[in-house]
């Protein structure tokens, strides 16, 4: 029998007490990607994702939210994101982190496994360990912002408090 190792990087594998990684794996249900649907803005959206690349178009250029809302993945709806940007929204660099904590905190009430998952993680620091998005998580040489993980943290804590 074949052991297929959990992690494809071996320094997370050897600080599993410190850290938990969601790109995909068990907490794959933090990541953007994940099939969680969303209510957001009067539109199911199949997940976070989405509806984050939807927004950055929202009152600005119907016609590429609408792309956006039609597209078959999320890859493919950061793609229509991307491939547009020049349409964005122009305060979109100062609202994508309070947007993406509105949607977090929509998937987390709207999918009680997503808390459950969340609660699991206790005390750790939570990590979006993409070797590709140094904003988002800690990119390549894992000194990256890891704003996604930081949000999680946050409603973590905020959900624990509320529980006392």
């Amino acid at each position: 029998m074949i052991r297929l190792e959990q992690y494809r990087d071996l320094w997370i594998r050897e600080k599993m007490d410190e850290i938990i990684g969601f790109y995909p794996r068990e907490f794959y249900p933090l990541d953007n990607f994940s099939s969680f649907k969303v209510y957001y803005n009067g539109y199911l959206y199949s997940c976070v994702e989405e509806a984050y690349q939807a927004a950055k178009f929202i009152g600005v250029a119907p016609d590429i939210e609408e792309k956006i809302k039609q597209s078959y993945s999320a890859h493919e709806a950061q793609r229509i994101a991307y491939e547009n940007r020049d349409k964005q929204r122009r305060d979109w660099e100062d609202i994508k982190v309070s947007l993406m904590e509105e949607l977090l905190r929509l998937k987390l009430e709207q999918n009680p496994y997503v808390k459950k998952k969340l609660l699991e993680t206790k005390d750790y620091v939570i990590v979006e360990d993409s070797p590709k998005d140094s904003f988002w998580g800690w990119g390549a040489d894992r000194k990256g912002e890891n704003h996604l993980g930081k949000l999680w943290m946050k409603l973590r804590a905020e959900i624990l408090k509320q529980s006392k």
